[in-house]
């Protein structure tokens, strides 16, 4: 049984995506959010971008998944956060899904990527990650949600990794450091801050040097 067997028994496919990161996936998320507190706030939007391997070794963005949340019963919204993000949650054309729905769609494509790649399971990528993986986990715990892909709470952080690679915190500065186009209009998106963020994750990871595997 090689080094990624799974607990059943049954071998893994070793492939250089699993050996890069010891067994885990980097899936980029980002969330939406009606305020700052995960135990109280509303999860309003999700996006989810796997990160692929080339030929050649290199990261790049995987498909994006998304959702738009229909906010839980009992949580929160901030009105200030609406005026941040300029999500209309009565908009016609949302088509929002209930909270374990958009849990279910968005982990969908995490797990068979998971799979594909031979890994363990995910681990959460993000610009700030543990308050998009925060937030996450409290959706998991109301919808008591059996398959969630990602680890409980290890994280990549961007902020750090930029931090470190260009000497910028803030997404869009480190964006821009890194030589990525940034759109102001479409900032505070789920789908477009999770898709500048894998960009961004895989600037930086493919100039530093791999471990040998």
């Amino acid at each position: 049984m090689n080094e990624n067997a799974e607990s059943t028994g049954t071998a893994r496919v070793v492939t250089p995506m699993s050996r890069r990161f010891r067994g885990y996936l980097p899936v980029v998320v980002d969330v939406e959010t009606g305020g700052f507190d995960w135990n109280r706030h509303a999860l309003l939007e999700i996006a989810a971008v796997p990160i692929e391997m080339d030929a050649n070794g290199l990261l790049y963005p995987g498909e994006t998944s998304s959702a738009h949340v229909v906010p839980a019963p009992g949580t929160d919204i901030d009105p200030k956060s609406l005026e941040v993000t300029g999500i209309v949650l009565d908009h016609p054309f949302r088509f929002a899904k209930e909270e374990k729905a958009a849990l279910d769609h968005v982990f969908a494509p995490v797990r068979a990527a998971v799979k594909k790649h031979g890994c363990q399971r995910a681990i959460l990528v993000g610009h700030n990650a543990h308050f998009d993986l925060n937030f996450l986990n409290a959706a998991v715990a109301r919808t008591a949600h059996k398959r969630n892909p990602f680890h409980p709470f290890s994280v990549f952080d961007t902020v750090t990794l930029a931090g470190v690679a260009y000497g910028q915190t803030v997404l869009a500065r480190a964006a821009q450091a890194a030589g990525l186009e940034w759109n102001a209009a479409d900032a505070h998106s789920a789908v477009y801050d999770t898709e500048q963020t894998a960009r961004l994750f895989c600037k930086i990871a493919n100039a530093w040097p791999s471990p040998t595997l």
